[in-house]
C-alpha cells in the first residue's frame, strides 16, 4: 500500500476549498444534493411534529404530545448537523420554504386523531430510515465523515420509529 503523493501535493493547494480534498473526486456536489434533500426531510419532518406537539388531543396525548416535541428539536438538531456538513463541502444549505416539501422524503401531516398523528410520524420515521440507509450504501468510502453523520442521524430515527410502533400498540 502506498499513498497517492500527487493527491497529497494538491491538498497543499486549493485551500478555499477548506476540508474537500482531491480524494472526494466529483463526489462532493452529489453527496451535497443527497444532504440538501435529507436538510428538506428534517425541516418538514420538525414542521409536522410540532404541529402534533400543539395539536394532539386526547387521554394520552399531554405525554405523547411533549415526545412529538422532543423529536421535533431531535429533528431540528439533524437539520443543523446537515447543514453544517453541507457547508463544509463547498455546498450551501437549502432552506428554500417553496421548494421544502417537494423535496423532503417525507410527507407533512395534518392529522386530528391522536393515533393518525402517531402513524404518520412513524411512517416518516421509517421513509426517513429507508433513504438514510441508502445513503450510506451510496456514500461508502467516498466521505467517510458524512457517512459517520448520516449513521448516528440513522440511529436516531430507529429509536424514533421503535417508540412511535411502541404508542401505536398501546
Amino acid at each position: 500500500m502506498v499513498l497517492d503523493a500527487v493527491a497529497i501535493e494538491a491538498a497543499r493547494h486549493g485551500v478555499e476549498q477548506g476540508a474537500v480534498t482531491p480524494s472526494y473526486g466529483p463526489w462532493a456536489a452529489e453527496i451535497v444534493q443527497l444532504l440538501n434533500d435529507s436538510l428538506a426531510t428534517e425541516l418538514v419532518c420538525v414542521l409536522r411534529y410540532k404541529r402534533h406537539h400543539f395539536t394532539a388531543q386526547g387521554l394520552a396525548s399531554p405525554k405523547i404530545a411533549e415526545e412529538f416535541l422532543v423529536h421535533a428539536n431531535e429533528e431540528a438538531g439533524h437539520a443543523d448537523r446537515l447543514a453544517q456538513r453541507i457547508v463544509q463541502l463547498g455546498g450551501a444549505p437549502d432552506y428554500s420554504p417553496v421548494t421544502l416539501s417537494t423535496r423532503s422524503h417525507a410527507a407533512y401531516d395534518q392529522s386530528e386523531d391522536l393515533k393518525d398523528m402517531i402513524r404518520a410520524n412513524l411512517v416518516a420515521e421509517r421513509v426517513a430510515i429507508e433513504c438514510y440507509s441508502q445513503m450510506i450504501a451510496l456514500i461508502g468510502d467516498k466521505d467517510s465523515t458524512t457517512r459517520r453523520l448520516l449513521e448516528s442521524i440513522l440511529g436516531d430515527e430507529q429509536a424514533h420509529a421503535e417508540e412511535l410502533k411502541d404508542w401505536l400498540a398501546a
